[in-house]
């Protein structure tokens, strides 16, 4: 019988998707199941030992602090992972799962499918020169990204249903892109100067961020490649168009000046910055190394082949 070492944010999902009900799940298919809370400070440690699968129950967030601990490990050893997404916007699984086996609440359905071992490779992305970040697995970026990250953190709306925070952080990304000034950004991709001023410059390894936010509609984790989404100073009207369109549901798509590399080096005339989830700041403006790293994580996916567009 397999091992599933589970790691759970239990303040994610609802009551069905307590310890108790996902303990059951998993067992009810077959396997047997070592319960971590990432409440407790002892998942860790505990995440490290050896397991047959890994399941990381809960949002991006999640996703990115069992990354985190797993990466310690020689890449080697580094066990197979598996996803129960639970979270508000899900940006990574929504990458690895088609649309049509992509369902936030239907746990059990993931966890059989878990028995049949179809295995995606996934690259992550390495940060030089920023002490204690050091990767990054959904995106990398400068400008009003981190801006809204500030702003939703302080938590001064109360949404009903992850589908309304999910609009009220379009809303505020929209109010924040129209007091912005755009900042000048040295950009090199793979030797060549793409430098000049710009809204936003995102360098994504899957296909959204934020509130689901699908920038690089053809980024695969397992391609080897960065794609680097730009809106320069001349694309102000053109993007705040495209986010009034997912305000108003009509989603008409926006065509990304996007560029794709192996390795990025960046310069941003500011020091908010983000990696994934995490909003930060630089002590002072400082360039910045990016190179992708192929196959480092071995994902668990259904039949079905990872969504691209």
């Amino acid at each position: 019988m397999k091992e599933i070492n589970l790691v759970h944010n239990p303040t994610a999902g609802d009551e069905e998707h307590n310890k108790e009900a996902l303990t059951a799940q998993i067992e009810a298919a077959g396997f047997s199941c070592r319960y971590n809370s990432t409440k407790e400070k002892r998942w860790k440690k505990e995440v490290l030992n050896e397991a047959d699968i890994v399941a990381i129950a809960g949002g991006d967030g999640t996703v990115r602090k069992v990354v985190r601990q797993l990466l310690k490990k020689d890449a080697a050893t580094i066990p197979t992972l598996a996803l129960l997404p639970l979270g508000t916007a899900n940006n990574f699984s929504k990458t690895l799962y088609a649309p049509a086996v992509f369902d936030r609440q239907d746990t059990e359905t993931l966890i059989r499918s878990w028995q049949q071992q179809t295995i995606k490779r996934i690259d992550i992305g390495k940060v030089e020169n920023i002490p204690g970040t050091e990767f990054f697995l959904e995106g990398f970026g400068f400008g009003i990204f981190p801006y809204l990250m500030k702003e939703m953190k302080k938590r001064e709306e109360v949404f009903n249903s992850p589908e309304e925070e999910l609009r009220g952080a379009l809303r505020k990304l929209h109010q924040i892109l129209l007091s912005y000034e755009p900042r000048f950004c040295k950009l090199e991709i793979d030797g060549t100067d793409h430098s000049g001023k710009f809204y936003m410059v995102e360098v994504m390894n899957i296909r959204s961020i934020g509130p689901n936010m699908v920038l690089a509609p053809n980024a695969d984790p397992t391609d080897g490649e960065l794609e680097v989404v730009l809106v320069p100073e001349a694309h102000m009207e053109k993007f705040s168009g495209f986010l009034l369109d997912k305000l108003t549901e009509t989603d008409e798509p926006y065509h990304f000046h996007i560029l794709r590399g192996k390795k990025i080096s960046i310069r941003w005339d500011g020091t908010r910055f983000h990696a994934d989830d995490r909003m930060l700041k630089l002590e002072r403006e400082r360039c910045i190394n990016l190179e992708i790293k192929k196959g480092v994580l071995p994902f668990l996916v259904p039949e079905h082949e990872p969504a691209n567009g």
